[in-house]
């Protein structure tokens, strides 16, 4: 078998029509929608460490973060550990990753890869490939577009007779969600539905949920999220958060986008300017315009998933070829008045998976726990190579095959380990099982501060309702924090 793996970068399981939800007649996905109606939809997806880098050490590895050494964004994978690309090339397989790559390391175990400059740029970015002696060379193009692009040249060139692994890694829908030229003006004249969670008050919460820097409303901002460019030098707009870097991206423009780019979002900042909103209205106007901009992003991932699958139809490749769709966590799109991820909440905890298996019944759907450690695992197997031992995932082609394996684990171990740092989300670790959420938040410096929340997930799946110190919930707290302290020990976790 030969496997695809699609992973973009910050997208919502909300955002795939497949899952129904507020925006899926608003804004359908049909070619993610069409993979999801031929293989299975996953409804119960998680990350191990809701975060860019831990995740992608956590698909090559398939251990947790404190296992691969990738515990924060900036961190370094321990090299030492074993990819499972190499394992595969030991066997035979032809192996190749294009576009984000963002570990610390150059691509190891790969015959062939063509990879973003860190995060990468929408527009114009740079990529490098064995060919160009470790030096990023700028490709003319939209990222997105561009990544599909080597995917399918890596196709093109591979040996006919020869098993191959490909990684498709996008950039998008990554902030500042920079859409491509021709979908400038899409969903223009659309109002988009607010979640129910939008006003949440998090009034019974730990300190985290207040002390984050991930609102919509007071750290969202003009010019680098929002587009509005041309007030980089107005106060209070110059003193905003990466003003700089917005400029960058549109200055790597060719002069045909830029006009493209100018002409829309200038309508953006008269808007902007006229209506002189505040407080909730504000607020309103910013998500508006942020669900826009990201559902953009989607429309040019949802095509070129759609180009990908029908180059591999052209070519007779459908009927041995895995083709995984995910996305390295999940996000918030307005969920709790937010954006970006990093918390144990469902919204950033789970992420969409979808997963075509060649002669599978088709349509399922999978409500089994999994998680991103589960991805290394399930790839060797689909090569046919048993999984190492020390690999901490297990691989998901029984339950592909309608078949779940009697001891198929009962819950999961979550742990955040990146404060302080951007959007000051606090250091936390928590089990969730099929019901019941137990988050401990925690200081690992000077061990001052301790606090926990439970979540009974059937009653209350938005998350606004921490049961932990009511009393009829008192068994449950100590079930779930016997199984975190049975996580802790058997893994060996540090409060790092």
């Amino acid at each position: 078998m030969n496997v695809v793996y699609i992973m973009t970068d910050d997208h919502s399981y909300q955002t795939i029509s497949a899952y129904g939800g507020i925006l899926a007649k608003l804004a359908p996905t049909p070619n993610l929608d069409r993979l999801a109606e031929k293989g299975m939809l996953f409804e119960r997806a998680f990350v191990e460490n809701s975060l860019s880098a831990p995740s992608r050490a956590c698909l090559m590895t398939g251990l947790y973060s404190h296992q691969n050494g990738q515990r924060q964004l900036f961190g370094q994978i321990d090299t030492t550990k074993t990819f499972f690309s190499e394992i595969l090339q030991q066997h035979g397989y032809q192996t190749a990753v294009v576009g984000k790559w963002h570990l610390q390391c150059e691509p190891k175990g790969f015959d062939y890869y063509e990879v973003l400059y860190g995060q990468g740029e929408y527009y114009n970015p740079e990529f490098k490939n064995k060919e160009t002696n470790g030096k990023y060379v700028r490709r003319d193009g939209y990222a997105t577009r561009l990544v599909t692009d080597y995917a399918i040249d890596f196709l093109e060139h591979r040996k006919s007779d020869t098993p191959f692994c490909l990684l498709v890694h996008h950039k998008a829908p990554h902030r500042n969600w920079m859409p491509e030229p021709k979908y400038l003006d899409l969903y223009e004249d659309v109002e988009f539905p607010y979640p129910d969670t939008f006003d949440d008050d998090y009034a019974t919460r730990c300190r985290p949920a207040y002390e984050q820097e991930m609102q919509i409303d007071k750290d969202m901002t003009a010019v680098y999220d929002l587009k509005l460019n041309k007030l980089k030098d107005t106060a209070p707009y110059s003193k905003e958060w990466n003003v700089k870097g917005m400029q960058e991206s549109i200055d790597r423009m060719k002069p045909e986008e830029r006009l493209l780019w100018e002409k829309a979002y200038d309508r953006r900042l008269a808007d902007f300017k006229s209506l002189q909103l505040t407080g909730n209205e504000l607020k309103k106007w910013k998500y508006q315009a942020y669900m826009k901009d990201y559902l953009r992003c989607i429309k040019s991932i949802d095509d070129e998933v759609g180009r990908l699958v029908e180059y591999l139809k052209e070519h007779n490749l459908m009927e041995n070829t895995v083709i995984v769709y995910t996305s390295d966590q999940g996000f918030y799109m307005g969920e709790h008045g937010w954006f970006d991820k990093r918390f144990m909440y469902e919204e950033s905890l789970r992420t969409p998976l979808i997963i075509y298996y060649p002669g599978m019944k088709k349509g399922k759907k999978c409500s089994k726990l999994v998680q991103n450690i589960d991805y290394a695992p399930t790839i060797l197997d689909i090569a046919g190579i048993d999984k190492p031992d020390y690999m901490s995932g297990e691989s998901l082609i029984p339950l592909l095959k309608g078949n779940t394996p009697k001891n198929w684990r009962r819950d999961i171990y979550y742990h955040y380990y990146d404060y302080p740092a951007q959007h000051k989300v606090r250091r936390h670790d928590g089990v969730r099982d099929e019901r019941y959420k137990l988050v401990h938040f925690y200081d690992a410096k000077n061990k001052t501060y301790d606090c926990n929340e439970l979540y009974d997930l059937l009653k209350d799946p938005r998350e606004l309702n921490n049961v932990y110190n009511e009393s009829s919930y008192k068994e449950i707290q100590k079930r779930l924090q016997d199984r975190l302290d049975c996580y802790r020990n058997e893994l060996k976790v540090d409060e790092h």
